[in-house]
């Protein structure tokens, strides 16, 4: 498309959402910025639809001109699936931030693309319900996102995914149709789940609008723990011995290593020891229920003193008040925000059977080690539902730029042994654009062939955030 075209294009395209909702000049800039810094993104123009009909009506003129389109929504995807081109148009999903219901009895809510997490989290809680996905960014990050990237967390153990948690969609096509798939069903045998097919593809199929989503009842007793251990296969036990004395009562389960613990002392604000004495991994444990007599400190305690005494768990606390959980859970937000302070870090967002978790983290640790002595792995996450985090900071001293040029080489050797022991190479963070060329190198040939046909049924003329994926 020449520029003349492409002008009269973008000229419509405005016309659609008006002044308010185009954003120009240095006002853009925030739209491009990717989150860790290793993509530059540019755009012919910057939309934001107030409303679905807008949010069509943008779809159907780029269909008609042939212009790629970009899905945006809070922009804090880690895997560079937001990242616009130059020779499409961004839609930001930010002003389409309406809750349309809350349906307390059927326990489901009903959101535009563009609620921000932890505002909708607020809105559950206002109506005396849970909605319980929780992560990082949740107090800038969208729910049209974290569907579009089956965003996971800390709650994933006991409440799922965020395609676990969600009953219908709204979707416009890749041609500006709007398809409602808004239903607060539990059970719809009606034919093939079409939600599934727009949660987790990142945009490339399609705009999802807006979602009826699950609630639950809120929690009425919660209790936290932070316990030290020596050895990584120690908090594997003591994670099958938490799950067998709560059962779905454990909400959360992290890793924290002890790099991760010193570099967020050294570099982070505000934070104490934890516990009185060091040791190389923490284990974060959360127990709760709807319940308000369900006596969660004492199976709390009554874990605790099992596994010490087993010599399975070295120390221990237990939160004595909501503010004592928080600051628990401050660490454990901690380690992704200050890692950085270690340098350079390569990033893996695998996920492993759960009781290979152990043997994974000790394979790709020493595997790493052996290619470049000194490199510091630095593996936290979710271990409850087998995603580790699978960092790997520089060497002290270390150039970053001569470090992160390795990126490829490392992905090689962590990915390989994530495979062998038939795991995912992106549990939580998506393919977007980091994993594209691994998805293709690992994913079985039908596998990709039958994703092609999906993305060519739905989207023939490509435009739906060309180059992510596949």
């Amino acid at each position: 498309m020449d520029s003349v075209a492409a002008a009269d294009v973008v000229g419509r395209l405005k016309a659609v959402v008006g002044p308010k909702g185009v954003v120009e000049g240095t006002d853009a800039a925030p739209y491009f910025r990717e989150q860790r810094g290793l993509y530059r993104g540019a755009a012919l123009a910057v939309l934001r639809p107030a409303s679905t009909d807008e949010a069509a009506r943008l779809v159907a003129i780029c269909a008609a001109a042939r212009l790629p389109i970009y899905p945006q929504g809070g922009n804090t995807g880690l895997s560079g699936g937001a990242v616009a081109a130059k020779n499409g148009v961004l839609i930001n999903l930010g002003r389409m931030n309406r809750i349309r219901a809350l349906d307390a009895l059927n326990f489901t809510v009903t959101a535009e693309a563009g609620c921000v997490l932890a505002e909708l989290q607020r809105a559950a809680e206002a109506a005396d319900r849970l909605f319980p996905l929780s992560l990082g960014a949740e107090g800038s990050c969208q729910i049209g996102g974290n569907l579009s990237t089956n965003a996971g967390g800390v709650n994933v153990l006991r409440y799922g995914n965020a395609r676990e948690l969600a009953l219908g969609l709204e979707v416009v096509l890749p041609d500006g149709q709007v398809w409602n798939g808004l239903r607060g069903l539990r059970k719809n045998n009606t034919g093939y789940d079409l939600k599934q097919l727009f949660i987790g593809a990142e945009g490339t199929l399609g705009i999802i609008t807006a979602a009826t989503l699950k609630l639950f009842p809120r929690p009425r007793e919660v209790e936290t723990a932070l316990l030290g251990l020596r050895r990584i296969d120690d908090v594997m036990e003591l994670f099958a011995r938490a799950r067998a004395a709560s059962g779905d009562q454990l909400t959360g389960f992290e890793l924290i290593p002890r790099i991760g613990i010193d570099n967020v002392l050294r570099h982070g604000e505000g934070f104490r020891e934890p516990l009185a004495t060091k040791h190389p991994w923490y284990a974060l444990i959360e127990i709760s229920t709807s319940r308000g007599d369900a006596q969660l400190r004492q199976a709390l305690e009554g874990l605790l003193a099992a596994a010490m005494d087993a010599d399975l768990v070295q120390d221990g606390t237990i939160a004595e008040s909501e503010a004592q959980r928080r600051e628990l859970w401050r660490i454990r937000a901690a380690l992704a925000e200050q890692q950085e302070k270690l340098g350079g870090s390569i990033k893996h967002d695998v996920s492993v059977p759960v009781s290979k978790v152990a043997e994974f983290i000790v394979r790709a640790s020493a595997a790493v080690s052996e290619r470049l002595p000194g490199i510091r792995p630095y593996p936290f996450g979710h271990v409850g539902d087998g995603n580790i985090h699978f960092n790997l900071m520089q060497p002290s001293g270390a150039d970053k730029a001569v470090y992160l040029k390795r990126w490829a080489e490392f992905n090689r050797i962590v990915h390989d042994i994530v495979v062998s022991l038939g795991g995912s190479i992106s549990a939580e963070h998506g393919i977007g654009l980091l994993r594209r060329d691994e998805l293709a190198h690992y994913a079985a040939p039908l596998e990709l062939e039958t994703m092609r046909k999906v993305k060519a049924a739905l989207d023939p003329l490509g435009i739906m955030n060309p180059g992510k994926v596949i």
